[in-house]
């Protein structure tokens, strides 16, 4: 009888590790993993793609320009830059983003 409940202890025990192990090695830390590259904020090429087309001070300055490019069917996004709002644009697109930014609407 004793020897029966040592077994079944053990057993327990045995499997409670190769679980752990498992469970260890499924859902790890992975700390020998590199880290994800962050971006450089000073960095003037880390907006992948994007190129800028305009620097403008508040936000809401910011959405009417890129209002106004949506309308002249130009994709554009707003980000940040210190204290000022930029807006973005494929290089492609950059020439007639600037006619579109430089014309004043009355």
């Amino acid at each position: 009888m004793a020897d029966a409940r040592l077994t079944m202890i053990f057993g327990a025990l045995l499997m409670l590790g190769i679980v752990l192990l498992a469970l260890r090695w499924t859902f790890g830390t992975g700390r020998d993993q590199p880290a994800p590259h962050l971006p450089d904020p000073d960095d003037p090429t880390g907006d992948g793609l994007l190129t800028e087309v305009s620097r403008v001070p508040t936000e809401a300055a910011a959405h009417v320009l890129r209002a106004r490019l949506a309308d002249a069917g130009i994709r554009a996004t707003i980000g940040r830059g210190g204290d000022a709002y930029r807006l973005l644009v494929f290089p492609a697109d950059l020439a007639n983003a600037r006619v579109v930014v430089g014309q004043t609407r009355w």
